[in-house]
């Protein structure tokens, strides 16, 4: 997948495909400096006192939850102009931070990260929700490149339960074909631009290379969230205004959402996958005027 040249591109690109990518958006020497703040935060004893790691190798991490809490660097970065003005033009120009992350996928033992799509777990009045996936590696198919589906942010929310359990994933017949998937592959440096309805995925990281990439989740002012489960709510306190104006209204599309039920909190969608599910019965959607 190509790079973006210009804003219109990659606006053009967003509204066409439900992602975009800004190629060497940052240098090798931010990166390289990301990466060493990586490392400093891993630098203890007990991995999971900071990081949620690798089922079958627990010397490695998989995920940091809100890295932006952890180091200045990160929180720094989430309102760098650079991404901020490609953001103003994906969903205009008050702009909330909703949330970070890190994904860390190791050489041999990166886990899998299902079909989905990130609206399924944070349900909001409206769709102007954009995420941020900043490659702090050169990412390709080898190491597990993120795989988006085209056009599929446009065929709104997919079935993301199974038996009437949320699963945050799309499996079974109504998951999409790996061979439609189109591998998002730049180099170090680079951020994706995802659309909340996008479907996307990543397989296991099978190379001798890491695929470590930063996740920052914003949205536009008028975007309220419409579930405030353990898993969704606890991203609230962290929320603010870091361009334009804040909103007291909340912009509403027409539809219907469901809302992802669980039978107790789950820190991750890798945990939710192993079986933090509802055992409800199923409940009807959220109807939106």
């Amino acid at each position: 997948m190509t790079g973006i040249d210009t804003t219109t591109e990659l606006a053009e690109s967003y509204q066409k495909h439900g992602f975009a990518v800004a190629e060497r958006l940052f240098s090798e020497a931010e990166v390289a400096q990301l990466n060493g703040v990586i490392a400093e935060i891993l630098d203890r004893p007990d991995l999971s006192e900071v990081a949620e790691t690798e089922p079958d190798d627990k010397t490695k991490a998989r995920r940091i939850w809100s890295p932006t809490k952890r180091h200045v660097a990160f929180e720094k970065l989430v309102a760098e102009p650079r991404l901020l003005d490609l953001i103003e033009q994906l969903i205009g120009p008050d702009i909330l931070f909703h949330y970070s992350k890190l994904h860390l996928k190791a050489p041999k033992v990166g886990s899998i990260v299902d079909w989905h799509q990130d609206f399924a777990f944070y349900p909001h009045t409206n769709t102007d929700l954009v995420t941020a996936m900043l490659y702090l590696d050169d990412a390709t198919r080898e190491n597990a490149c993120l795989q988006g589906l085209s056009g599929s942010h446009k065929l709104g929310l997919a079935d993301h339960y199974d038996n009437g359990h949320f699963r945050g994933k799309v499996a079974g017949p109504g998951a999409p074909k790996p061979e439609l998937a189109v591998p998002i592959e730049a180099p170090a440096g680079s951020v994706v631009f995802i659309h909340p309805l996008l479907l996307h995925y990543s397989a296991p990281n099978q190379s001798d290379k890491y695929r470590r990439s930063f996740f920052a989740a914003y949205r536009a002012a008028d975007a309220y969230p419409i579930y405030y489960g353990p898993h969704a709510s606890h991203n609230e306190p962290g929320v603010k205004l870091l361009r334009g104006e804040s909103s007291d209204t909340a912009r509403v599309e027409g539809g219907s959402w469901r809302l992802p039920l669980a039978e107790r909190p789950f820190g991750s969608l890798f945990l939710c996958r192993r079986g933090a599910t509802s055992r409800r019965a199923p409940r009807p959607p959220v109807t939106r005027p």
